[in-house]
């Protein structure tokens, strides 16, 4: 395989050869369960067969027509942009287990067709009517996020401690920070918003009109709080009148989970995820860039968010499965929700034991080159574990590294599912490649197979193989992260 970049530090190497000894076994999975792993015997059945030696090379494992497929799948109309609630997610899920049956992975007892159901609350609002200082306001300058059925507060009614937060953010306050902070203390808020926000304003309220959701088993009408958000320029607070209800309903979702046994190590698990639900359809944006999907076209296929990672995962499955020399247990995550919340690493979270996590290689948007070339890789939170320090001395004889994240103003650590193991203790990190400050194809009607560096996914996915064997074969253990220095998800949105 030959890696072609753009930069100094990688134009013209050229990988040398990697060929591995493997030993191909078959699994014995009676007592494998996804929950209380640490318990568990996750390996090789005492009788197994004895091995046959075959020579495997990642050439031979992960290839570009394969990964095209897979890719060209996920991301096809006829998913419809997999967004959650839909039967196209279904779609996607069926597509997912149905690979990882074909490369040689095995579900837990307890999750039929590699299936990890659960089930969610989805809170969505219904009226909101706000009268402040005796002016009413009409829809259009009204927001909310809650997690409550129903609220009525009356400052005639109740004059003392008011269970309701008053909060004023001004023409010259950061309005997102604002709201960040309500939404980690919870509770009750009525926000005044200085009318120079009406254009961040109009994001939330689309955001918020959506409606909140929930895992069921975090009691969603019993946690959390309200925030009523009035666009005005009302300064002082006299008297307010606030009632507002919301509809709840409850659905089921699905993550996909396929598992590797190992052996020596096989209560160690390596943990490899992408996402694989999307925004699915709607009106496309205005000003999304030109390409070869129709501009007409309502439907957010989602190629490189997150086909290109769930393609990622499924080669890398096959590859390591063909080696056979995981030591370590290995599971293949494919997270449902991870666009409306995360909730799919959240419930896949409380069924295991984070201890028992060796690593989480979380993939998240590998359909184009990175800053650094063609088929490079960056990760999030490299300095909050030596991961990424390990899996550089791996790629060092090939003279290739994993970069650090190139926009750490923006936060990634937080924006996808490694975010979720990694406030657990996890070493958690999500893989990327996207060119997130240049890239118009984000979250637009125009991510689509067209758009992708094929090739360039095809030297990533290698490149993790190569990087993660260490890993896999238990050679390495990276520290852990110290979850008091996570910060915690929001109590509200």
């Amino acid at each position: 395989m030959t890696l072609t970049t753009t930069t100094k530090n990688m134009t013209n190497k050229r990988l040398k050869p990697v060929v591995l000894a493997t030993s191909i076994t078959l699994l014995s999975l009676a007592s494998l369960s996804l929950t209380g792993c640490s318990n568990m015997h996750l390996g090789f059945d005492e009788k197994t067969e004895e091995s046959a030696s075959v020579t495997v090379t990642v050439d031979d494992t992960i290839t570009l027509e394969q990964i095209t497929k897979d890719v060209s799948y996920l991301a096809s109309n006829d998913l419809q942009g997999r967004n959650n609630f839909t039967p196209n997610i279904r779609q996607a899920a069926d597509f997912i287990a149905k690979r990882f049956n074909e490369v040689g992975l095995t579900p837990a007892p307890s999750d039929l067709n590699f299936k990890q159901q659960y089930l969610v609350q989805r809170i969505t609002p219904n009226t909101l009517t706000v009268e402040i200082n005796g002016q009413a306001f009409d829809s259009e300058s009204l927001s909310m996020a809650t997690t409550a059925t129903d609220f009525d507060w009356n400052s005639n009614v109740v004059t003392n401690n008011l269970p309701v937060n008053i909060v004023m953010v001004g023409e010259d306050d950061n309005m997102r920070k604002s709201l960040s902070e309500l939404n980690k203390q919870g509770g009750q808020h009525l926000v005044l918003l200085h009318p120079k926000h009406e254009e961040s304003f109009k994001r939330y309220q689309s955001y918020f009109a959506q409606g909140l959701t929930k895992l069921v088993d975090e009691s969603a009408t019993e946690q959390g709080g309200v925030i009523v958000i009035a666009l005005t320029d009302i300064s002082k607070v006299i008297q307010f009148n606030v009632k507002g209800n919301a509809k709840v309903s409850t659905s089921a979702l699905s993550n996909v989970v396929g598992i590797l046994p190992g052996k020596s190590k096989a209560n160690e698990i390596v943990l490899y995820s992408a996402h694989y639900d999307h925004l699915g359809v709607k009106p496309s944006i205005d000003g999304a860039p030109n390409s070869n999907a129709q501009q007409s076209s309502d439907i957010f296929n989602g190629a490189d968010d997150d086909a290109s990672g769930v393609s990622a995962i499924i080669n890398l499955a096959n590859h390591f499965a063909k080696l056979g020399n995981n030591e370590r247990t290995l599971m293949f995550a494919a997270f449902s929700a991870e666009e409306i919340g995360g909730f799919g690493s959240k419930h896949f979270s409380t069924n295991l034991e984070p201890t028992t996590i060796t690593a989480m290689i979380n993939i998240e948007m590998v359909g184009k080159p990175a800053v650094f070339g063609d088929g490079t890789v960056w990760m999030t939170g490299m300095d909050r574990s030596n991961l990424g320090e390990q899996l550089n001395q791996a790629l060092a004889p090939q003279n290739l590294k994993v970069y650090a994240d190139p926009y750490p103003k923006q936060n990634l650590f937080y924006r996808s599912d490694n975010a979720t193991l990694a406030r657990l203790g996890v070493p958690a990190h999500s893989f990327s490649s996207t060119q997130l400050d240049k890239d118009q194809h984000y979250h637009q009607v125009t991510d689509d197979i067209n758009s992708l560096n094929l090739p360039s996914i095809l030297q990533v996915v290698k490149m993790l193989a190569i990087a993660t064997t260490p890993l896999v074969d238990g050679s390495i253990t990276p520290s852990r992260i110290d979850p008091n220095k996570v910060k915690r998800s929001g109590l509200i949105y």
